[in-house]
């Protein structure tokens, strides 16, 4: 049945990604717009978080030609697997623009079938080359299962899937000492970045991690 499913799916992705026919024009993104490789993806990723958090963001692209070069199709530099939280959204503190990145957004950020197969289609159909696993200060999702970990009490409905997939990392960070909810961010994104580079579907692209502070608006980097 996956197998199926699959199969579907990429030929649902290939009918899309068609020829549009001639009577459409076509804004294919120019070569010299596209970081060649995961480094040089990396690099702009750094270049732009500096920009914002010095408060000089250019809200680079993000004008009407660019609106039109990427109307018809995308070829984004970056997968971005982040938090839900308001505060933290990938295209602004990394200061790009429209069709610059692929962002995959969930509490923690915590992985689930369909989360992996959004990043696994960036890597695999759009031949994005990086993967960036993007955690962040005081994760209200991580504080949360800290808090349930020290009390033992449960959660309701869906809330326990994002809590069983973040305790691992809590439990681990428990015995660190310090800060238990600034280790569990870093053991969280450890944890996950680990799981993405070590899985045959990423093969292709680097697997870096990452952290925002909140209060500086910097972002710091570390490969798995």
């Amino acid at each position: 049945m996956r197998s199926r499913t699959r199969r579907s799916f990429l030929a649902l992705t290939a009918a899309a990604s068609a020829p549009v026919p001639a009577a459409l024009p076509a804004h294919a993104a120019p070569a010299a717009d596209h970081p060649s490789s995961a480094a040089r993806a990396l690099a702009r990723l750094r270049a732009g978080n500096r920009r914002y958090a010095a408060l000089r963001a250019r809200h680079p692209r993000q004008d009407e030609e660019r609106r039109r070069t990427v109307a018809l199709s995308q070829r984004p530099f970056a997968v971005v697997l982040g938090c839900i939280d308001s505060r933290v959204p990938p295209e602004l503190v990394f200061d790009v623009g429209l069709g610059d990145l692929l962002c995959v957004r969930t509490a923690g950020p915590s992985l689930d079938e369909a989360a992996l197969g959004s990043l696994q289609f960036g890597v695999e159909e759009l031949g994005v080359r990086l993967v960036v696993v993007l955690g962040h200060e005081r994760c209200g999702a991580i504080s949360a299962t800290v808090e349930l970990a020290r009390t033992g009490t449960t959660v309701p409905g869906h809330l326990a899937r994002v809590v069983d997939e973040i305790a691992p990392a809590v439990c681990s960070a428990r015995a660190a000492g310090g800060d238990w909810v600034e280790n569990a961010v870093r053991a969280h994104v450890a944890r996950v970045g680990r799981t993405l580079a070590g899985d045959p579907a990423f093969s292709q692209a680097a697997v870096v991690g990452a952290r925002f502070d909140l209060d500086t608006g910097r972002i710091s980097f570390s490969p798995f």
